[in-house]
């Protein structure tokens, strides 16, 4: 397949962007590298949407993300008993602490992070152009890095991300030219990571095939004749790479990179062997003495139920969803099917229902440690993390002393 590195010619030529041009069954790709915190690519952009004959334009972005940036208002219609329920809170979290950090970057150094894909994606519509998302939604990107991540380095790693997206500290040159070459999510993932292997391949290798097959299979689909995929520079030369090569059948390969493993058996065990050894010491402690099981049950309540209720107590929860941490904790704990976050958020969320405000300045709130607690939505969330670690931990503490008065 002819491929071959050039620079536009005419006004765009000056702009350091680079850009490859290849030819597919037919087809002509140009794939031009972005920095998504660069003026100078949304101008190469511009140009060369003026100056080509395209009918279809492709960006590096997924539905969630293509609809969080151009439609700001969607978060007013989250649902959020269905974040909640279904679990998803961790994953609403940490794209709030992306778009925090992208507000960082804004209020630092007057950038639009994205405005080369807004560019993108306005002069696609004004032209009645094909618009084609080609990136991996988020959220999969995202469980499958995890997946095989153990439960405390999971939690840690997102705990991580958090704080360094929320951060008042000034974002360093050094920073700036990290994210010129990549996002943000792959960036701050991998700044943070001590083993940078396992968030590479599922953030940058898996992603580059994807958007391959991606371009691949509507390329395939709908015959275009002239596509502008505009991708991250880091991105560049893998995308590239796996277009010329023989790629097979695209749309499978789209569908394998969009299955998420499976998890483990021992993570999915674990919760109810400790459920049956913390049973067990219950009974044992009876048997022995019914005064020293009834000891060790109240002990039970009062560490997991004292830990959960000080984890949303901390999260600012009302004093309502604080007594319900202490109530549900040592009941939730003794069945890992229902959570006591689940519990907590939805007694937060009933007693302190957000208004269409708490949702409109959620994204500004969220780039201010203060305005996590004081932003309705946020605090929903904080109340679900904490009160779930604080139970995590008196799980383990009471467990370890209930034994310790067995033994």
């Amino acid at each position: 397949m002819p491929d071959s590195p050039t620079s536009p010619a005419g006004p765009a030529a000056s702009s350091a962007e680079p850009r490859i041009d290849l030819s597919l069954e037919g087809s002509e790709i140009t794939l031009l590298g972005t920095a998504h915190v660069s003026r100078a690519s949304a101008d190469m952009v511009r140009n060369l949407i003026d100056e080509g004959q395209y009918d279809a334009i492709a960006v590096e972005l997924c539905r969630s993300r293509y609809n969080a940036l151009m439609d700001p208002a969607s978060l007013s219609r989250m649902d959020l008993f269905s974040v909640i329920r279904e679990r998803r809170v961790y994953m609403v979290v940490a794209s709030l602490a992306l778009s925090a950090y992208q507000q960082r970057l804004a209020d630092q150094f007057g950038i639009e992070a994205g405005a080369e894909q807004r560019t993108a994606v306005r002069m696609a519509q004004e032209r009645d152009l094909a618009m084609l998302l080609i990136d991996r939604e988020v959220g999969v990107t995202l469980r499958r890095l995890v997946r095989n991540m153990s439960w405390w380095r999971r939690y840690t790693l997102f705990v991580g991300l958090v704080l360094a997206m929320v951060s008042r500290e000034d974002i360093t040159e050094e920073e700036i030219e990290r994210l010129k070459e990549g996002d943000v999510l792959e960036t701050t993932f991998a700044e943070l990571a001590e083993d940078r292997r396992d968030l590479f391949v599922p953030l940058i290798e898996e992603r580059d095939r994807y958007m391959a097959a991606k371009l691949r299979a509507e390329i395939a689909e709908k015959g275009y004749r002239r596509v502008l995929a505009v991708v991250g520079a880091g991105h560049l030369e893998g995308v590239a790479r796996h277009l010329r090569a023989d790629g097979g059948n695209p749309a499978a390969s789209v569908r394998d990179l969009e299955e998420v493993p499976p998890p483990s058996r021992w993570p999915r065990r674990l919760p109810w062997l400790v459920v049956i050894l913390i049973l067990a010491g219950f009974l044992y402690g009876f048997l022995k003495n019914p005064a020293l099981g009834l000891e060790l049950v109240v002990e039970w309540v009062l560490i997991n139920g004292t830990l959960a209720a000080t984890g949303a107590a901390l999260a600012g929860g009302h004093p309502l969803t604080v007594l319900s941490a202490f109530a549900a904790a040592p009941l939730t704990s003794l069945n890992p099917t229902i959570g006591v976050g689940l519990v907590t958020a939805g007694v937060e969320l009933s007693l302190r229902r957000p208004n269409v405000g708490d949702f409109s300045r959620l994204r500004a709130e969220v780039s201010h440690y203060s305005g996590w607690w004081r932003n309705r939505v946020s605090r929903v969330f904080l109340v679900f993390m904490l009160s779930t670690l604080g139970s995590v931990i008196g799980t383990y503490v009471a467990g370890f002393r209930i034994f310790d008065k067995l033994f």
